[in-house]
């Protein structure tokens, strides 16, 4: 065996302990979610369906689902206008301060979140609107438009500068030449940005719990389950949350990646 094969095995192996580690707790909870015994302990108990169906017939969860849904759809369509503007201004201007200006729009992922979550609590306070849904969709479209102009900006690196100059040269205008040049040469990233920040808002939970008041999303309504006592319907609404988390994070990557997939090809 070459030295290079081993290698390649040995990588191989790290992956999947990598993978292991990372996925086992949540494999885990959900197969958890289906014992019938209240304590998470082995060997299980018989198999049921018991916490689904509790959690499906409180109006609680309904409720936090339905807010949570608002919260993630409603963010991610303002994060990605938002990313969208700022990819473009730096991918399109050279200004004065515009790496300040970058660092600034960059900067939310990089502060902790109970530290954003305290800012975000006085500042709607301040304003009157604490505990509002609208308060969640404002302070999630804040954490996730980094995100967003990340992965529009990458987007644009892969486009021809002389695209525009081709299509300002044959009349057309500036608005023109980005509805018919720019976003469509943008919208795998933008479908892929929509999903990646509506994943990143449904998961939130510090600044959710901090700025919802009565409001609760999923992830609060989770903790609110567990302080105090083991419920088995944690793991049960862990499980959905985890898979519609991950089908929007898959679908973004599908959608970043379909096009250079297809230019690849070409």
């Amino acid at each position: 065996m070459n030295s290079g094969r081993l290698l390649n095995i040995i990588l191989g192996i790290y992956v999947a302990l990598i993978f292991c580690f990372v996925f086992a707790p949540i494999i885990f909870s959900m197969i958890f979610s289906f014992n019938s015994q209240r304590f998470p302990t082995i060997p299980l108990g018989d198999f049921t369906i018991e916490w689904y169906e509790k959690i499906f017939a409180d109006a609680d969860i309904w409720e936090a689902a339905r807010n949570s849904l608002i919260v993630s759809s409603s963010a991610a369509v303002i994060a990605t206008f938002l990313g969208f503007c700022t990819a473009y201004s730096d991918y399109r201007y050279t200004f004065r301060f515009k790496g300040p200006y970058l660092a600034l729009i960059l900067l939310p992922p990089t502060i902790p979140l109970i530290i954003m979550a305290l800012a975000m609590l006085a500042w709607f306070s301040k304003i009157g609107i604490s505990g509002q849904i609208y308060s969640i969709v404002i302070a999630h479209s804040v954490l996730t438009a980094p995100f967003a102009m990340a992965v529009i900006r990458l987007r644009l690196n892969q486009m021809d500068p002389d695209l525009e100059a081709a299509a300002w040269n044959l009349g057309g205008s500036e608005w023109a030449t980005m509805r018919h040049v720019i976003i469509p040469f943008c919208k795998p990233a933008i479908a892929s940005a929509l999903f990646l920040t509506a994943a990143v808002s449904f998961d939130e939970f510090a600044v959710s719990w901090f700025v919802s008041g009565l409001n609760k999303t999923l992830p609060v309504v989770i903790l609110e389950i567990v302080q105090g006592n083991i419920d088995p319907q944690v793991n049960a609404i862990g499980t959905f949350v985890f898979l519609i988390s991950m089908t929007l994070v898959v679908l973004a990557q599908i959608f970043f990646a379909s096009r250079q997939l297809k230019s690849i090809r070409s």
